[in-house]
């Protein structure tokens, strides 16, 4: 099969490169899956760079642990383990593993998968799961964001932005979406009820106030965000530099309204909300391209460099 191979932690465009590999075998509890559709998330930039260095001690010290990278996929189910009992060959499916999804063929647990929107292509599809779950999970469950509520996204054209303001459209949240003006038209498309365009004006600056703002560009200090909290609201961060996610760890152990950090735990429960959140037309992947297997490199460069309008998809 035809895979993204990693030796070494480097710039993606140095250490990443389009191989031939034999097609792994799946496990007593795994899918193996045909995929046809991928995605590049933040993540994948982070393992390929192996940034932080301190994470290395997780994902290999060295080099690291699995040489195919990539986490979102897309496909078909080609064969299954021996314990698996939700899925047979030929299933459509989505999901997140573990590694190994710029490739032709992938291993994914069976608890990290779902049935693919029916509604949407592989390609489409695969932009869904990790910054999906994650918009969902921290809007829902760390946010409590309720029906009714005005919500404040930092960093709405991104990854996980772009899902979050249709996730808290669909929660029934009024949603005010903070991004540059080269992605004004893409919130707008998103469906945010009011847009705040950073190269203007800050958003800590304006005269409206929030039951939660999701912040996944950490872009203000906290003081700035807390003065346009409401009385009870959250500050919720998804991401971020390495010295934001330490003052956050920190103001959160002593500050009731702050929440983080936190990571996404994918779930075949969460994924079919999404997968039935898409069949509704309630949530649709913002596609910034689609590129070929060989462009992943170049692709997870981008990706690093920030400043993300929705998602880069790889046809496989």
């Amino acid at each position: 099969m035809k895979a993204i191979v990693q030796e070494k932690y480097g710039a993606p465009t140095e250490v990443l490169s389009l191989r031939e590999l034999e097609a792994p075998k799946p496990r007593d509890d795994e899918v193996l899956v045909k995929v046809r559709g991928a995605s590049v998330n933040q993540a994948d930039w982070l393992l390929v760079t192996g940034t932080p260095k301190i994470a290395r001690l997780g994902f290999g010290l060295f080099k690291p642990k699995q040489r195919v990278p990539g986490r979102d996929l897309a496909g078909t189910v080609e064969a299954i383990g021996s314990e698996v009992t939700c899925f047979k060959p030929g299933d459509e499916v989505f999901g997140e593993a573990d590694g190994g999804t710029f490739a032709e063929y992938a291993c994914v647990s069976e608890k990290l998968l779902a049935r693919k929107p029916n509604n949407l292509g592989f390609e489409d599809a695969a932009a869904i799961p990790l910054a999906g779950v994650t918009a969902l999970q921290g809007l829902r469950d760390h946010g409590q964001l309720e029906s009714g509520q005005h919500i404040l996204i930092n960093g709405a054209s991104g990854g996980v932005g772009s899902f979050a303001v249709t996730v808290a459209k669909a929660l029934g949240a009024e949603v005010t979406a903070v991004c540059s003006t080269n992605n004004v038209a893409t919130a707008e498309k998103l469906g945010a009820d009011r847009i705040i365009d950073y190269t203007r004006e800050s958003f800590t600056d304006i005269d409206q106030c929030y039951d939660l703002i999701f912040d996944i560009a950490a872009s203000q200090p906290l003081a700035s965000c807390r003065q346009i909290l409401k009385p009870g609201g959250r500050f919720v961060s998804s991401a971020g530099a390495i010295s934001s996610v330490f003052k956050v760890a920190l103001a959160s152990l002593v500050k009731g309204w702050v929440v983080g950090p936190w990571m996404a735990r994918t779930n075949p429960d969460d994924l079919i909300v999404l997968k039935e959140l898409a069949e509704q037309g309630k949530l649709v992947p913002a596609i910034a391209e689609r590129v070929e297997l060989g462009d992943v490199p170049r692709a997870v460069e981008r990706q690093g460099k920030g400043h993300a309008r929705g998602k880069t998809v790889i046809r496989v």
